[in-house]
């Protein structure tokens, strides 16, 4: 994953993807991330997979990293500490996205029946992945703690989704669009799984919303290189290649700016999800 030969110096880029969508599948796609933006930066690369949320952000703040592909509650997190995020992805013409809870088709769960069933999460910081589901089965009077048999966590989506294929769990969570879409059922299962592996799901229920995963930067992160990887994320959707690592890694369609401390309602969802 790292462009630098065995006797390079330090690198002069570090770049962070998350876990989510399965780490063995991230790291087959970071050598073409790292191509890429040393090309664009003119720099040598190296992108890292993160083996969790928390240490993707902790990267982040202690310089290990100097940008990242975060989820929405890390970049809250981030923002916080004042750490700026540049760009946030877009996806059918969204920035927010929502969380589908899902079991096995034909298991004949609602929210009404999950009590003493078994719940599988991606993270703790995921926000569709379990802040998201876990706030709206609290509005709905289930406490998660007391209602679930047990709750595990897999570290990604995949995980997630083949354990409730496999039998080892009852309902788990994915990302989707958000309600202005206009798609009366839809999932990121096929996102994770393939084509036509959502057939394979029922849906429970639909969440809120929060906006989409971001890339924030780090505070030492000199303002030339900052404007450079900004100008490059935002310009992707222009070429095939970066329009194949817009939808491989990015699950986006493009980029857009991202407003000034535009996660912060974030900590309402995930005070409401402790």
């Amino acid at each position: 994953m790292t462009l630098e030969s065995p006797h390079a110096p330090r690198h002069s880029f570090r770049f962070g993807l998350p876990p989510s969508l399965g780490s063995e599948t991230a790291r087959e796609r970071a050598d073409r991330l790292a191509s890429f933006l040393q090309r664009a930066l003119g720099k040598l690369v190296e992108v890292n997979v993160a083996t969790s949320y928390e240490t993707l952000a902790k990267d982040l703040l202690s310089g290990r990293a100097d940008a990242a592909w975060a989820p929405p509650f890390v970049c809250a997190r981030m923002e916080a500490m004042g750490v700026r995020v540049v760009v946030r992805g877009v996806r059918r013409g969204m920035s927010s996205y929502r969380s589908a809870l899902v079991c096995r088709a034909g298991a004949g769960l609602s929210v009404d029946r999950l009590k003493g069933t078994t719940a599988v999460w991606v993270d703790r910081d995921s926000v569709a992945g379990y802040l998201l589901p876990t706030a709206y089965l609290k509005a709905q009077g289930l406490e998660p703690t007391r209602a679930f048999f047990a709750q595990h966590f897999t570290g990604s989506y995949r995980g997630a989704l083949e354990a409730v294929l496999e039998g080892k769990a009852d309902v788990t969570s994915v990302f989707c669009p958000p309600s202005s879409t206009g798609l009366t059922y839809a999932t990121g299962v096929d996102d994770v799984l393939g084509a036509g592996s959502g057939r394979r799901f029922d849906l429970i229920a639909y969440t809120d919303e929060a906006p989409n995963d971001g890339v924030p930067v780090a505070m030492g992160l000199p303002p030339q290189l900052v404007t450079s990887l900004e100008t490059t994320l935002l310009g992707l959707q222009a070429t095939p290649e970066g329009t194949s690592l817009l939808k491989d890694i990015f699950n986006a369609e493009r980029f857009e700016p991202a407003p000034r401390m535009g996660y912060r309602a974030l900590y309402r969802v995930a005070l409401a999800s402790l």
